[in-house]
């Protein structure tokens, strides 16, 4: 079955990791950075050699999301970021191939026990099935 794995984080969080410390996070060092990067490519040498992985990425900051919804005439109206009242947003994500949902809780098990410096914000890692049924017709 296949699962999205996502992480979490926010414009503070990019902010942190570029060096620039924020209310909600302290400035990652560069050996932050470096045990952060280990940990997330040793998960995913392990998903593709055990032939799980299908596609991973990690995001842009926040503050570069684009909004687009359209008008009553049905014209784009779009809106640039960053978004003061967004907090937590999709920081990245694996899409996986696994033979079952407890194997995807251990992988997202592995994910959450990234290294971060000490009082950086935790979040949870969010496991969504893909809904292969897709739409039904009458």
């Amino acid at each position: 079955m296949k699962y999205l794995v996502i992480v979490q984080g926010s414009q503070a969080d990019y902010e942190a990791m570029a060096g620039n410390a924020t209310d909600s996070s302290p400035a990652w060092s560069k050996p932050d950075l470096t045990a952060m990067f280990a940990h997330m490519n040793a998960i995913n040498e392990e998903l593709t050699a055990k032939g799980e992985m299908l596609d991973a990425q990690g995001l842009a900051a926040p503050s570069t999301t684009r909004f687009v919804t359209v008008d009553g005439d049905g014209r784009p109206v779009v809106t640039d970021g960053p978004y003061a009242e967004t907090k937590e947003v999709v920081a990245g994500y694996w899409l996986l191939d696994c033979a079952s949902l407890e194997r995807v809780t251990e992988i997202a098990a592995q994910v959450a026990r990234c290294p971060q410096p000490a009082g950086a914000p935790e979040y949870a890692v969010v496991i969504r099935p893909v809904d292969a049924t897709g739409p039904t017709q009458d």
